[in-house]
Formats: C-alpha cells, structure tokens, sequence
C-alpha cells in the first residue's frame, strides 16, 4: 500500500480535538496513523482513501492537505524547482483550473505573491512541457487548489483534497449574523464533553449549527454526506470505492425521546434553525422555542450540558473591546441569566463561547475552566460553569432590595 502524508488544519485551540477525532476515525480502517499535533493543524498518514474517509467524517478539520513535496530552500528557486519536479499529472490535468494560496511562520522571503506566482508558473511550466497546455487559473472556484506553507527553512506543498472548506457541509441554506462555523461547533461540543444521550440545550441558538452538529452526530449522519469534494476529480478517484465507503455507514437508531433542545429571542431565528434541520437530514424531533434566553427553563429533568454562543460582544460587533465599558443593556442581560442558570439549572454543566473576556465578571460566575480558541483571528474563550446544587436556595436566602432586615 502507497502511504501518503496528510496535513488537516483546523481552528486554533482545536488541535487535541481533532487529534481525538481522526483517531476515531483511524480505528475505522487500520490503514491510517495520527501523528503530531501542531499550531492549527494535525498530521497523519494512511492510504489514499484514509483521506476520503477523512474528508467524508471529520467534523473538525478546515480542510485534508495531502503533501506533494518537501525541501529546504533559501530562495523562491527552489520553491520553482521544487514544484516543477512533482508529478501533478498524476492527479489533475490540464484541462482543470487550479489556485495556488501560500501561508508563512517565521519565512525570511518577503512577498508571498511572488511565492504563490512562482508555484503557479511552475505547475504550468510542468504541464506545457508534457502537453503544450496549461491549466487556467480560477481563484473563484477552482477544481484543484495547492496549498504551499513555508516556515523558517523548509517549505512543503500541498494538493487539497477537500475544494470547498470542510465546514460547508452541503445543507446550510440560512444564516443569521455572523453565524459559527459548523466545525468550531463540532469542536466545542468535543471539548464539552457532550455525548449521545445526555440533554443537550441551545438558549440562544441562532441559525442553529450547534444544534445541527449534535443532532447529526446523534443520528450518525457524517459531515461529508451530502457534500462533494475535490477529489472526487482526481485521475485516481474510483467511484466504487468512494460509494462502498459511504454505503459502510450506519446510521444509529433515532430516539425515542428528545435530548437536543433549542430556543432563541428571535421567531425568525427558530424558524430558520429548524429549516436547517430538515435540510441537514434531522429526521426526529428537536423542541425548539422562541423564548428570551433570561426565561428559560432546563428542558429536563436530568441535567445535562447547556452550550451557547451568545449574540452579544464582537460577535455582532457590539462589544468586545476590552477597553470599552460593557454597555448597560448587556449588564442586565447577563445579570438576569446568570440568576436563570442559578436557579432553574442545578447540576448542570454550562458552556459560553465568546469574544468577551469579561462574561464571567457579568455573570458573578468563577467559571471552573476557560479554554481558548480563535474564531478566524478572533481570540475567544469557551467558559465552563458548574451550576451546583445549592444555587438556589443561596438565591433566596439573600435579602430582597425591597426587604426591611429587622
């Protein structure tokens, strides 16, 4: 069997994560190892479908770069010459449109324009060479896209499997502001702890993709089901393969009971949540509601995990700034639900992804743990709150404002 090296970025702070989930997936076919974690991204290695199945279940990973070619270099040359001898007829011809995207760690070369021209005209100098034609350049949508990184030393390129990124599922029809991306979703969830089974609940669920994220998960259903990829158009695609590899999941068993929950100010936001939900293939029911997120209540009685991202801070580009003063609405806002959580959510585990450093100070909440993500280039943290049991009756043992102590 042919080995081939994969790259698979992800968002910032998901590295361990997605770690956890292409070893899930590495146990699906013995074929594939995962190897080191680093800065926005992980590698592994397995066969050539070892990348199609990663394509078609990681809900993590941005994209599945496999690598082409690796050297040292002190100039944009070598780059040139090192493209130039890697085989891209082998995968692609010339009649497919390629581009070319160059990230850099710590490169002494100046201009990655010029890098990323040098790699284009390389591959098409390879092509005109052997067929006296060369592929055309589509940054819009292009059929290949080659992916050149360079750190201090080395430089590696990279022939994209995926084509369009990996959290385009294929069912998004309807978004709301700023929506979250469906594998930062798919991320947070992980790092909750959340599983099949234990209530789940979206007090402010928007478009509804962290819902849509469970659910699918719920039902089995993988990512990269109702999707196409790129390289479905490579010379080595076979097309039986790749459909016993889809055939080979099954499905779980739909619940008898809902334990995904969703609710949010806006009547437009549920209905737009639970369009999505069809689309997504979510064949069983998932309770939504248009309430304030102040007025809810825990869906269950079983606790479970309530994870959110609320619509306040830069998300919408209200707050954010550290420097700024927290305005008066989010102020109440948050001192309404953190009296919510305290007495109708006790034993419950509670999850805030935010840009806002300062939530935990809003809510009078010391979060047990903060872990940090980026959100593109914004910096955010997910805040964990453990609701103990006992909240309440704290709450209502302290002195009304309107109470006299005697």
């Amino acid at each position: 069997m042919t080995r081939y090296s994969y790259f698979c970025p992800c968002p910032r702070g998901m590295e361990a994560a997605l770690a956890e989930e292409l070893g899930e997936i590495a146990a699906l076919d013995k074929t594939m190892t995962v190897h080191n974690q680093v800065p926005g991204g992980v590698h592994c290695s397995g066969s050539l479908q070892d990348g199609w199945r990663i394509n078609l279940h990681s809900r993590i990973a941005s994209r599945v770069l496999m690598r082409m070619g690796h050297t040292s270099y002190s100039n944009e040359n070598d780059i040139y010459d090192l493209v130039l001898d890697t085989h891209w007829e082998d995968w692609f011809g010339y009649h497919h449109t390629i581009r070319v995207d160059v990230t850099a760690v710590k490169s002494p070369l100046k201009s990655l324009e010029f890098i990323t021209l040098k790699i284009k005209d390389a591959i098409c100098d390879r092509f005109r060479d052997q067929f006296t034609q060369r592929p055309s350049v589509n940054t819009r949508n292009p059929d290949m896209r080659i992916v050149g990184f360079l750190d201090a030393r080395t430089f590696t390129i990279y022939l994209d499997l995926s084509g369009e990124p990996l959290f385009k599922r294929g069912w998004r029809m309807e978004t709301g502001d700023a929506p979250l991306r469906e594998n930062l979703a798919a991320g947070l969830l992980r790092t909750s702890g959340w599983k099949p089974g234990v209530p789940l609940f979206d007090p402010m669920c928007g478009s509804g993709t962290i819902l849509i994220e469970a659910a699918q998960i719920l039902a089995g259903i993988p990512p990269g089901m109702r999707r196409e990829f790129a390289f479905e158009k490579f010379h080595q695609f076979d097309p039986a393969i790749w459909a016993d590899i889809k055939a080979s999941v099954k499905p779980h068993p739909l619940p008898a009971e809902p334990t995904i929950f969703g609710s949010d100010i806006s009547g437009d936001m549920v209905i737009m949540t639970r369009n999505n939900l069809n689309k997504a293939g979510i064949r069983f029911d998932v309770p939504l509601k248009q309430i304030e997120a102040q007025e809810i209540k825990a869906p269950t009685i079983q606790p479970g995990v309530l994870l959110t991202n609320p619509p306040y801070g830069e998300r919408i580009g209200v707050r954010g700034d550290s420097s700024l003063e927290s305005d008066e609405l989010a102020k109440e806002f948050f001192s309404a639900f953190s009296a919510t959580l305290k007495q109708r959510f006790a034993g419950w585990s509670v999850f805030l992804f935010t840009a806002d450093l300062t939530v935990p100070k809003l809510l009078r909440l010391k979060e047990s743990r903060k872990t940090p993500f980026f959100n593109g280039a914004l910096e955010c943290r997910l805040f964990r709150f453990d609701m103990v049991s006992g909240f309440n009756r704290r709450e209502e043992a302290k002195p009304k404002p309107d109470q006299n102590p005697q």
